[in-house]
């Protein structure tokens, strides 16, 4: 394939509503800085985006490699959108590694745009090809663009003082300029980046600068391309936005948690995939407040915020779910004296190390019940990226109104993934904060709330307050240790309650369509945006299909039967083996279908729409 430049005749502009790109490479071609450059400046543009990152599950994997690709998908639209999108329009592969693991992903008659230098014999061989695609017509369904990147990138940067290795690393910069001339991106927010990033290194600044539009500049003049493309800004309601990851958005709302309750937080955690990013970025925030403390193993970082708890601070602990594996008995612990402590849970592929990049929803029974004994906690999920910020505030709401341990549950897909998220303003954000118990005439341990059922929050050092805590039973009202069985009996219905008793203090299920209907599709968390987007499309039908979905899992809302029995059939996506589900059918008798699939990757539209119209029609035959 020619690829002569020219500046004339001037391409075509098509306008489109959505388009979707993966960026696809080896785990050392910087595919997710680039994902990550074009998402920036995609959002500062003012489109509706959703991403998802799909990183390597091995750290060190051999370049070129089937298990070392690396990918970052980014789905940008004029409108309102919900995922990143179910298949690629573009696919830019750097190397015959990264074609290989996306091709079938990239519909007929998409763009297909290649690192042609990559495809050597050694990369071919590493990828299992036999012949190289490029040339033996395996790839005529696609809309093929075979550019020699790697060369024209090192031709950009010649008489830079730089190795031939470090000119290669910026070859993911050109293929980023290419994309912004496609599709009418500035180049400028990714210079300034440039600019400031590598401020201290001249020469790697002034690399990338010219890898960049070097290869703005050749999809501007060279011939092969006939049209570039254009997505208009989307009708966002006003606001200031700014892009955010779900672990981002976390950890602000820890951070504005700690602000409305006006406490000390204290995260202590110990480093594990997924959720490493909110240790790491509530450790930049301690001119508000916050205290990070990385700990030895799960079992001291947990430790260590039960204890923060006792001494009258937000304790907080966050990890993945092999780290609730090992937290779990100290939870209980939690549960038995009744203090404040949220327990955040970035769920990953298992059992075991399983797939730790990859996406599950499989810990839920693990948080419901995985403790010894009667021991239940609250239970939140948040359902796309943006909402981390919000459920993040309400899992301390819970926590610090009703003295109880609060696990949030979020997971690999909302962690990583990417969307639009409107900045609120702190007037709207209400107090959570409580009173620490003082008065010595009134103290009793375990005293209680007659609304919530919490205990009193005494803090050590209280004159007249010292009062006994462990893990052993306590007696009621005194928090003596208690071998009593009927004391047992009362002190376990009454932490059964006070959980309970959370149902009246959180919103009702919200159903998206008809209140009756022949199909209800109930999902949580990051099954969200999925599911949303194939009920659009069947209700668009004139079908009669609705969609809840569940942020609070432990208690659920009140109306949560009423709902389900408003629908002839119940549908329940989750990426799990049906764990809700057994929830759901156990609580309300519902006979709800299950569509479950553990395959480290979230639903696509496609698959969601496809069972509700199995269940339509069957139930149109009946």
């Amino acid at each position: 394939m020619t690829t002569q430049s020219t500046a004339e005749p001037r391409p075509q502009v098509q306008e489109l509503d959505r388009v979707t790109i993966r960026f696809a490479g080896d785990s050392g071609d910087g595919m997710q800085l680039t994902g990550t450059q074009f998402t920036r400046t995609t959002a500062a543009f003012g489109n509706d985006i959703a991403t998802l990152p799909d990183f390597p599950a091995e750290i060190r994997a051999p370049a070129g490699s089937l298990p070392g690709v690396s990918g970052f998908q980014i789905s940008f639209s004029s409108n309102d959108i919900h995922t990143p999108g179910d298949a690629p329009d573009v696919l830019v592969a750097m190397n015959p590694a990264a074609l290989r693991t996306n091709l079938a992903d990239l519909p007929p008659g998409g763009a297909l745009i290649v690192n042609a230098d990559a495809f050597t014999a050694n990369n071919l061989q590493k990828a299992g090809y036999a012949e190289n695609p490029l040339s033996d017509g395996s790839l005529k369904d696609w809309n093929l663009f075979e550019i020699p990147i790697s060369t024209l990138n090192a031709r950009a940067l010649d008489g830079l003082a730089m190795t031939s290795k470090q000119v290669d690393l910026t070859k993911n910069f050109f293929a980023l300029g290419l994309m912004f001339w496609l599709y009418e991106r500035s180049m400028e927010p990714t210079l300034r980046w440039i600019e400031e990033k590598f401020s201290s290194k001249p020469v790697i600044a002034e690399a990338n600068a010219r890898a960049l539009k070097a290869g703005y500049a050749f999809g501007e003049t060279t011939e092969i391309f006939h049209t570039h493309y254009r997505v208009k800004r989307a009708s966002l309601p006003p606001g200031t936005y700014r892009n955010v990851t779900g672990n981002e958005a976390t950890a602000l709302g820890l951070v504005a948690a700690a602000q409305l309750a006006g406490r000390q937080m204290f995260l202590a955690s110990y480093p594990i995939t997924p959720a490493s990013d909110i240790l790491h970025q509530l450790s930049t925030y301690k001119h508000f407040g916050v205290k990070t403390f990385q700990a030895e193993d799960e079992i001291a970082a947990i430790g260590a915020a039960i204890g923060a708890a006792y001494g009258g601070s937000m304790g907080l602990t966050s990890t993945s779910g092999p780290g609730i594996a090992l937290k779990t008995e100290a939870m209980g612990l939690a549960v038995m004296v009744e203090l404040p402590l949220v327990v955040i849970d970035v769920q990953r592929a298992g059992p075991s190390t399983g797939m730790p990049t990859k996406v599950e929803q499989s810990d839920l029974l693990q948080l419901m019940h995985g403790r010894n004994g009667d021991a239940p906690i609250a239970i939140v999920a948040p359902a796309t990226p943006a909402e981390c910020f919000d459920y993040a505030i309400e899992a301390w709401r819970i926590a610090l109104r009703y003295m109880t341990p609060v696990a949030y549950l979020s997971d690999g897909f909302l962690a990583t993934g990417s969307e639009p998220w409107k900045v609120p303003s702190v007037a709207d954000l209400p107090s959570i904060a409580v009173e620490g118990w003082t008065d010595r005439e009134t103290f009793r341990p375990y005293r209680r709330d007659p609304e919530t059922l919490a205990r009193p929050w005494a803090v050590p050092g209280t004159p007249g307050l010292e009062h006994r805590i462990g893990g052993l039973e306590k007696a009621d009202l005194s928090g003596n240790i208690s071998y009593d069985p009927e004391n047992h009996h009362r002190m376990t219905q009454l932490r059964h309650q006070k959980i309970a008793n959370i149902a009246n203090d959180i919103p009702d299920l919200q159903v998206y369509g008809p209140s009756r209907g022949d199909l209800l599709i109930l999902g949580w968390g990051s099954t969200y945006g999925a599911i949303r987007s194939a009920v659009e499309r069947l209700q668009a039908e004139g079908h009669a299909v609705a969609h809840a979905h569940l942020r609070h899992l432990n208690p659920f809302p009140r109306n949560t039967g009423e709902v389900l029995g408003a629908y002839r059939r119940v549908l329940m996506p989750e990426v799990n083996m049906g764990q809700l589900r057994l929830l759901i059918r156990a609580r309300y008798l519902v006979d709800a279908v299950g569509l479950n699939k553990v395959r480290g990757k979230p639903y696509r539209i496609a698959e969601i729409e496809e069972a509700a119209r199995l269940l339509l029609t069957e139930g149109a035959a009946q």
